[in-house]
């Protein structure tokens, strides 16, 4: 049976996130009046993240998973999750437990009147440095594309697989993606949703590094956004 959701986990190095994040997800899911699969991306971890899922999840038909190599970083890992999907609709979380997968169906409930919804993070359990340069990203990105996505940052997303069909996911760009997504037309709405503490592990990301990708990814988009062409196609009708 062909499957209405997919869910894509990207992942790398969470193996003691990962045995809870698939008992949370199939709860979940087993609750859902939805077929769903859900599709985990193993990005060359090396911490046997991979052989830990298949112990807990490898009888699961709706379990499948991927593995990329050399390790390519979250947007290929989510472009592969997404090129594998065979759901009409597309949900993406963290693997380091933050995103609450219980959340899910509150992302669902809105998806007849949008084409993304994109989860806005409550009460963020990161650190204030981390808080306070989200904060900068998020308005300047605003200020510099003229979009209104609050927290474009949130991995917690439900997204119509067709629109998803029209994005290249260059290096960095889920850090763009409702916003990429508003490019080709899709309807983009925001949905508060919660936001945990990292339990296990540690970030991928330093913010010197991360500020200077995602500056020079936004400069990227910002000329994406400028080189789209919009038009109307009209048919002359020969008969008149």
């Amino acid at each position: 049976m062909t499957p209405t959701l997919s869910v894509v986990i990207p992942f790398h190095n969470e193996a003691e996130s990962l045995p809870t994040l698939y008992s949370e997800l199939t709860a979940v899911i087993d609750g859902l009046d939805l077929d769903s699969e859900m599709i985990f991306v193993d990005d060359e971890s090396t911490d046997g993240g991979a052989s830990v899922l298949l112990g807990v999840a490898g009888s699961d038909e709706r379990f499948r998973m991927l593995s990329i190599s050399p390790r390519s970083g979250q947007s290929a890992a989510l472009e592969a999750g997404f090129g594998a999907a065979r759901g009409e609709w597309i949900a993406t979380l963290d693997a380091d437990l933050q995103n609450d997968p219980a959340d899910l169906p509150k992302l669902l409930a809105e998806i007849g009147r949008a084409d993304c919804v994109n989860g806005v993070r409550m009460d963020r359990q990161d650190t204030f440095l981390k808080r306070i340069a989200s904060r900068i990203a998020n308005s300047a990105r605003r200020r510099i594309l003229g979009d209104s996505v609050e927290d474009i940052g949130c991995s917690l997303r439900v997204m119509r697989a067709k629109h998803l069909e029209r994005i290249k996911l260059f290096r960095g760009a889920h850090r763009f993606l409702p916003v990429l997504l508003a490019f080709e037309g899709a309807r983009v709405v925001e949905v508060s949703v919660s936001h945990r503490p990292r339990l296990h592990g540690e970030s991928k990301y330093a913010i010197g590094d991360r500020f200077f990708e995602a500056l020079l990814d936004l400069c990227a988009v910002a000329w994406m956004k400028k080189r789209i062409s919009r038009y109307d196609v009209k048919e002359f009708d020969r008969r008149r």
